[in-house]
């Protein structure tokens, strides 16, 4: 009884370093995106990033993923599928990135909370598994409060930022969300036939190939050679930490402390957001924005408990 004692106290401490872990390095994470996406144009910004951190993960799958490779090559529509997801990847990060280029890191990671109601309402039109969470009214309130409290930090924000670049800065933030609740449908559905690390290789190396077209046809490509050395370098390593961060992490803490736990700990993410972002690019919110943030995060916590 002790040794079994003494395991399951071991795994609860490795399970909270684990948590706190991920909270800290993905607070690292939107503030690392934001720097980026002053400096660098969305396009070449993102094929950069995808392309370095889509190589990593090729390079995993090959070594420990082959017989799932060979899975894509047996079922041609697979290979749609994932052409399709690394669309609706492009799509949603073009949008993404921009939007933290005209409002903030913590703005990135509220719209980032504020995606999960709404994904479980469009999974819930597509999955009989999905439906059942949308018909407790507990759901529909944490819904509506989240709602509310991201128009409180919006119209706050608007106040503390330059003009109207904030406001322009959510709008592009809604559109990614909103693409992203629909990649989430494919992804759910590609991931009954692959392992999900082997979705985001392919998704992340298809957008980074997508991203380079776009740069090379619109003559963008020419500021990559205008920058030094040291930031394109850092650029691709934001790529590789976003992945190894944001995917791998993720994958594993749903793996082995389930998918509750996870989205309980995705609603921290703003405190270490702000934090970081504050020390880090001299982000300030107002008191009526933290309110609202607060707000968001209390409703998402109410939305969830399904």
């Amino acid at each position: 009884p002790l040794k079994f004692y003494n395991k399951k106290v071991e795994k609860m401490r490795k399970d909270y370093f684990t948590r706190f872990f991920y909270i800290i390095l993905m607070g690292f994470g939107f503030p690392i995106m934001r720097f980026m996406s002053i400096h660098f144009e969305t396009v070449n910004n993102n094929a950069v990033r995808f392309l370095s951190g889509g190589f990593l993960f090729i390079l995993i799958c090959i070594f420990k993923f082959r017989e799932e490779l060979k899975k894509i090559l047996l079922e041609p529509k697979i290979i749609l599928k994932l052409l399709l997801l690394g669309i609706f990847m492009s799509g949603n990060m073009y949008f993404f990135i921009n939007g933290l280029k005209y409002t903030s890191a913590l703005a990135g990671s509220i719209f980032g909370i504020l995606a999960m109601p709404l994904a479980i309402i469009l999974a819930a039109i597509f999955f009989k598994d999905e439906r059942s969470k949308i018909k407790q009214k507990k759901f529909y309130i944490g819904s509506i409060l989240a709602f509310i409290g991201s128009l409180l930090f919006v119209l706050y924000g608007n106040k503390v930022g330059e003009s109207l670049d904030f406001f322009k800065g959510t709008l592009f933030l809604g559109r990614a969300i909103f693409i992203q609740s629909i990649q989430n449908l494919l992804v759910k559905n590609v991931a009954k036939k692959l392992h999900t690390i082997v979705i985001s290789a392919s998704t992340a190396t298809l957008s980074g190939i997508i991203y380079l077209i776009l740069s090379i046809h619109t003559g963008k490509i020419i500021q990559l050679k205008e920058v030094g050395e040291g930031m394109l370098i850092g650029l691709s390593l934001a790529g590789i930490y976003g992945m190894l961060t944001g995917m791998l992490m993720a994958f594993y803490i749903v793996q082995k402390q389930g998918v509750v736990v996870f989205n309980i700990i995705q609603l921290l993410i703003p405190v270490s957001t702000a934090i970081v972002g504050y020390f880090t690019l001299g982000e300030i919110i107002n008191f009526y924005q933290g309110i609202g943030a607060i707000i968001v995060i209390f409703g998402c916590i109410i939305a969830l408990k399904i």
